[in-house]
């Protein structure tokens, strides 16, 4: 079995728009996908690939009820995609929303700080992520650069200041936070700094230069975070649509320096652990 956890998707209807403005943005990203659902299931099919976690962000206040329809009716329609909610620090009842969102059947969310320009030691996420550590509610976040934006708004420090934070006001001891692209793009000597042997989840999405014009990291600094950090707390991600699934899971399973049952692990061991599959 293998799991991508990071994965994005975008209604028909916008999904030609939304894929336009975001390159427009960060013209030195490709595109792999047209970012619509049956084209991720097309891409996963081509890569062997049985789930993919998909990814939405509420870049804006007032998107809740929008995102997470299309986030349910994904969740309800096909059996290898499992998407996440999307919720917004500036949303008014945070504790109701993200209640709703469990009960509905989410198994986390995912956050983008960069995208609604809210630092994650803001209070309003520190609000956010201590009810998702008593609700049982994972959370994947953007860390690091994003090419879309000047400010890092996730750095490892600032990371590793809230883990520290939710655990001392919930008690939570499991790993529910996820932080994203090797734990911090373009941010790699902080990870190693800040982030690494630390209670959370790393993916490696857009994590190998060799595949992509913007990444900074290669297989050996990979290798080292699965050292220093554990393999049992490493993600297969990718990123798709930025990413070719194909591309990545080949490189991913030619890398050297891994025992197959790390491998395993990290594919989907992991994976299948957090989301209870």
């Amino acid at each position: 079995m293998i799991i991508d956890f990071h994965t994005h998707v975008y209604p028909d209807k916008i999904a030609s728009r939304t894929m336009e403005a975001l390159q427009s943005h960060a013209p030195q990203v490709t595109a792999y996908t047209n970012g619509t659902v049956e084209g991720l299931r097309q891409s996963m099919r081509q890569a062997g690939i049985d789930y993919s976690v998909i990814l939405p962000v509420a870049t804006r206040k007032g998107q809740f009820d929008t995102v997470n329809r299309f986030a349910r009716q994904i969740n309800d329609t096909y059996d290898d995609l499992i998407s996440f909610g999307g919720i917004h620090p500036d949303d008014d009842d945070i504790a109701g929303k993200l209640q709703f969102l469990r009960d509905s059947g989410f198994k986390g969310i995912k956050i983008h700080p960069d995208y609604t320009g809210t630092f994650i030691d803001d209070e309003r996420y520190i609000a956010i992520l201590c009810e998702c550590a008593r609700l049982g509610l994972l959370v994947v976040t953007h860390a690091g650069v994003d090419p879309a934006f000047d400010v890092i708004h996730c750095t490892p420090q600032k990371a590793r200041a809230v883990l520290e934070r939710v655990t001392a006001e919930t008690g939570r001891q499991e790993p529910f936070m996820i932080f994203a692209h090797l734990g911090g793009m373009y941010v790699y000597e902080d990870v190693k700094k800040y982030l690494l042997g630390t209670n959370c989840y790393i993916d490696i999405s857009c994590s190998f230069r060799s595949l992509m014009s913007f990444c900074n990291t290669d297989d050996e600094e990979v290798l080292h975070v699965i050292r220093c950090h554990g393999a049992d707390r490493i993600l297969f991600a990718t990123d798709c649509p930025w990413n070719s699934q194909a591309d990545y899971m080949e490189h991913f399973r030619q890398m050297a320096g891994l025992t197959d049952k790390e491998k395993e692990m990290i594919l989907h061991g992991n994976a299948q652990r957090l989301l209870g599959l």
